[in-house]
């Protein structure tokens, strides 16, 4: 049986499409990697790429791409509006076929391995590879961003998995790690006043007594004059996409302020989507066997 895994690294560069096609085109140009998405913002300062493949053609790909992101990108003049700690953020595998969680986790230390030997990046295993409890965590490894790596690697409790306690001067720091697909979705608030989205985020996050599963921020997206909710949804079948959405909405309400719309960041299980349309169409006993384009990819 062929084996399938997902990889969506992301890169600390969303506005120079030059340089983001020279680090998406280790992806592109191998015809065994399905290229499912590239996907810059130039707000955020920061591209998602989505592929599916056999587990060694992504792994050569993907270490060939953390090259010339190290080449390309400069941590030092980087800015933008999503949280980072390097050029090559963090790069996650997830299973998709005939593959299991415990391979995807040695293929995240593989590439790790890897990373660190060519680059003298250092790394984090995180999720599912994670070595230590407070490594689980992407945003608690983050904490302190490309401007903190240095001092915070120096502390007993945050060696990195991979390579010396010194954060590469224009690359920074990695994170890698297995883990189950997640849906990171943005919600779109019509008022440009950050704070108003900082306190929703509070609301729903798990780490500030919201919901499981949750982890989210606000975001400022000046150029289109509003500002996100911005957030990852780890386990949509406990918390799905409905029941965020529509919280976002009610507490959104308290500050007289409307959802204009949301977006999903990369790619996204028909689930997931086939559970909010159950909810909205009232849709009795819906069920994505239902669904004619997941039948025939059976």
């Amino acid at each position: 049986m062929r084996k399938l895994v997902q990889c969506v690294p992301n890169y600390s560069e969303g506005k120079d499409l030059e340089k983001i096609e020279k680090i998406a085109a280790p992806f592109k140009n191998n015809k065994n990697i399905k290229f499912m998405g590239c996907e810059p913002d130039a707000d955020y300062n920061r591209t998602v790429i989505t592929v599916i493949g056999e587990p060694d053609d992504i792994v050569k790909a993907v270490v060939e791409s953390v090259g010339i992101a190290t080449e390309l990108i400069d941590m030092n003049f980087q800015k933008g509006e999503h949280l980072r700690m390097g050029a090559t953020d963090v790069i996650p595998f997830i299973p998709i076929k005939d593959i299991t969680m415990a391979e995807c986790i040695e293929l995240s230390k593989i590439v790790a391995k890897e990373i660190w030997e060519n680059f003298k990046i250092p790394v984090f295993l995180y999720e599912e590879s994670a070595t230590a409890p407070n490594r689980v965590s992407l945003p608690s490894i983050r904490k302190g961003e490309f401007e903190g790596m240095g001092e915070k690697l120096k502390l007993d409790e945050w060696k990195p998995d991979f390579g010396e306690r010194v954060p590469h001067l224009t690359a920074g720091v990695t994170a890698v790690g297995g883990r189950m697909s997640l849906i990171a979705f943005n919600i779109n608030l019509d008022t440009t006043n950050v704070n108003i989205a900082k306190e929703i985020s509070k609301a729903i996050r798990f780490s500030s007594g919201g919901f499981r599963y949750i982890q989210a921020g606000p975001a400022e997206i000046k150029e289109k004059g509003f500002v996100q909710v911005t957030m990852n949804i780890k386990d949509y079948k406990k918390n799905p996409i409905y029941r965020v959405y529509e919280t976002v909405k009610m507490e959104a309400r308290r500050y007289g302020v409307n959802v204009l719309g949301s977006e999903i960041i990369g790619a996204v299980p028909m689930e997931a989507l086939v559970d909010s349309m159950e909810y909205y169409l009232g849709l009795d006993g819906f069920k994505i066997d239902k669904v004619i384009e997941n039948e025939l990819l059976k």
